[in-house]
């Protein structure tokens, strides 16, 4: 019996399956590429987690997983993207980020190149959202049982005194704020795989909404939901938002800002722009008094610019999304009821 076991190159340009194996490629991975992106007093803990003071207090724990494709892609990549949207879920819970985690599942073969470009990205992210990776796994699996590489963040947060989000909370007389165009995202993946054969100028919106949120909670007394809405888009939350509430929501056609270049696309592949993924987008529903105020606060984060009211809530005690259209009448706006978008986010 001939039994072979190579001895794995620590040169290679490209990840092997031994980087994977716990030994020291797998250290020499982490020493090479995480750590001098990630470094920071908690991670240096250098232990299985980390461990950490909070004040006493409410808070926050979101996870979220990422396997869009391709893994870059006009105004972002994979890795901004899985920072952004942890970051997104927290301060959409009304907390301020902190701590991050991050998991990532290679295929043997990812050129190390691409790797540490996405770790980068993912460390000016955190920087500028203002938090801290603090501990991360890694598994490498064989060609063509992951396609690149998938990735995991989660992340804690504080939630602090007098703050209380839900999407039950939509309360009748409530008008829901869209911070900016609909639907670019989504489109820009689809513009970005080149078997689809159509272009667009388009960039993805991904960007961390942390910071606005909190100028939001800084000048406005009562805001009753905020939500991203990713997958499923803006119909999607808005009718998880009014089957939470048992509330009657209607959306005003000729306020939504959908650029034209997403309708045009959205025209072309027999899609709706209200169900395609955003990832630098939330939704804010709060009283109408409050309305321009808080306009005024979005509007001077460039993540803001565009925010404007699109909607509102009319009724309570009957759970719909309906929009009233530019010729007067009015449509239901439904969940969607399968998957309209593979591997978008």
């Amino acid at each position: 019996m001939e039994m072979n076991c190579p001895i794995p190159f620590s040169d290679s340009d490209c990840v092997l399956l031994s980087h994977g194996g716990g030994g020291r490629m797998t250290h020499q991975l982490i020493s090479r590429i995480f750590y001098p992106a990630f470094r920071n007093p908690l991670l240096e803990q250098d232990h299985d987690g980390c461990v950490f003071t909070v004040d006493a207090g409410r808070m926050a724990y979101s996870t979220d997983s990422f396997v869009v494709d391709p893994i870059f892609f006009p105004g972002g990549d994979i890795g901004d993207l899985a920072v952004n949207g942890t970051v997104n879920d927290l301060a959409c819970c009304g907390a301020t980020p902190l701590y991050l985690t991050a998991g990532f599942i290679l295929e043997e073969g990812l050129p190390l190149k691409d790797l540490e470009r996405i770790v980068q990205s993912m460390k000016r992210a955190a920087d500028k959202a203002g938090v801290q990776i603090v501990a991360g796994d890694t598994k490498v699996v064989e060609r063509g049982k992951c396609d690149k590489l998938f990735i995991n963040t989660s992340g804690v947060g504080i939630v602090l005194p007098g703050i209380y989000i839900a999407p039950s909370l939509a309360k009748e007389g409530d008008v829901v704020i869209c911070s900016g165009a609909i639907g670019t995202h989504g489109i820009t993946i689809l513009s970005a795989r080149e078997s689809l054969g159509f272009e667009t100028n388009l960039r993805s919106d991904t960007a961390s909404l942390n910071n606005m949120i909190s100028e939001l909670f800084n000048y406005i007394d009562e805001i009753h939901v905020l939500r991203d809405p990713t997958r499923g888009g803006v119909s999607g939350t808005l009718n998880e938002i009014a089957q939470a509430a048992n509330a009657e929501i209607i959306l005003d056609e000729a306020s939504l800002p959908i650029p034209e270049e997403v309708q045009a696309a959205s025209d072309i592949l027999g899609l709706d722009p209200l169900y395609v993924a955003n990832e630098g987008l939330v939704l804010v529903i709060l009283p109408e008094k409050e309305a321009g105020k808080a306009l005024s606060v979005m509007q001077r984060f460039a993540e803001g610019k565009q925010a404007t009211v699109i909607g509102h809530v009319s009724s309570c005690g009957k759970a719909l999304v309906k929009m009233k259209t530019i010729y007067g009448n009015y449509r239901v706006i439904d969940m969607l009821s399968g998957e309209q978008l593979p591997r978008i986010c």
